[in-house]
């Protein structure tokens, strides 16, 4: 009879060891499936994390709104741009925008420009600053990024999307007499959101607030779901005429759209001199310099960035 309990005691214990390991196997099976479910989620999230996985994690086209007759201030725009770093992390294309060319050395020499560096846009209109040239640049962008093969190469990049969506995270209008590190645009883009955004320096120069206001002319940058909507929204069409950058803050509000908004003054601002309320001496934490109206500001804004210290020694020159 002992014999025959402490069999009937082993089945037992046998049957509930089994149990037991059968939750088990049940219980890490379901936190498997948890886990994977995470992983697909973190793999969802991926765009939206700061991360160095991939040198095409951030995409920015800065276009420059320049004229045709311009060539030395592009030529010497290319020598700023295609000397800053390369951005770990991103990519960013710096092309030059105008309007339709109306002589005919343009068509030559500027055909010669787009052959050697193919970094300029050329809108279909009527050259002007504030009757909707910033409007025909944005809203052009998605017809003129689809897949076009000449499309790619540019200052300061490595290249176009390749047929990626969107072609850009980010677009940006800057003007010809900024400086802009890139670099540090790059920097202050990683934490914000993709969709929705409207970055830049707050107006009036006392604001803080960037909501209710809007964005000053010397840089603004949008969400690609912006410049998508810019396309196809009849707002801005019916209010071209006016100060470019008040205007693009009247079709942000009236279209609702910006919800998301950044404004990045103090690491965006004046040349210091002569001091008003929008300016500010030069500094590290530096995303843009405005208002660059001489040679003497340029030089004096690169050394103070040390624009030249990836200068390689040589035989062949010295810089004393």
């Amino acid at each position: 009879m002992a014999k025959s309990g402490k069999g009937r005691r082993f089945i037992v214990s046998s049957i509930i060891f089994i149990a037991f390991l059968c939750t088990i196997a049940s219980i890490n099976e379901l936190r498997f499936d948890h886990l994977l479910r995470f992983s697909r989620c973190a793999l969802q999230l991926e765009d939206t994390l700061p991360t160095n996985a991939s040198s095409e994690e951030i995409r920015v086209l800065l276009g420059i709104l320049t004229l045709p007759d311009n060539y030395h201030r592009r030529h010497f725009l290319r020598l700023i741009y295609a000397t800053q770093r390369v951005v770990v992390g991103a990519k960013v294309d710096v092309k030059f925008v105008f309007c339709n060319l109306t002589k005919e050395d343009q068509k030559v020499l500027i055909a010669l420009e787009i052959m050697q560096y193919n970094d300029i846009i050329i809108l279909n209109c009527k050259e002007n600053m504030n009757n909707g040239k910033s409007y025909t640049y944005f809203s052009s962008l998605p017809d003129m990024l689809k897949e076009d093969p000449g499309s790619s190469g540019s200052s300061g990049s490595s290249g176009s999307s390749g047929g990626t969506y969107p072609p850009y995270h980010y677009v940006m209008k800057g003007d010809d007499d900024a400086y802009f590190r890139l670099g540090q645009l790059v920097e202050s883009l990683r934490v914000l959101p993709r969709e929705d955004l409207y970055y830049g320096y707050t107006i009036p120069c006392n604001q803080m607030n960037p909501y209710g206001h809007y964005m000053s002319g010397m840089g603004y940058l949008i969400s690609w779901d912006i410049v998508e909507w810019l396309r196809v929204s009849d707002i801005p069409k019916m209010h071209l005429e006016g100060p470019e950058d008040k205007v693009f803050g009247d079709w942000m509000e009236k279209g609702k759209k910006g919800k998301n908004r950044h404004n990045a003054k103090w690491s965006m601002y004046n040349y210091p001199e002569p001091p008003t309320q929008c300016t500010h001496e030069l500094w590290p934490d530096t995303v843009a310099v405005h208002l660059l109206k001489t040679q003497e500001k340029w030089i004096r804004t690169l050394k103070y960035f040390n624009a030249t210290q990836d200068l390689k020694p040589s035989k062949l020159y010295h810089m004393d």
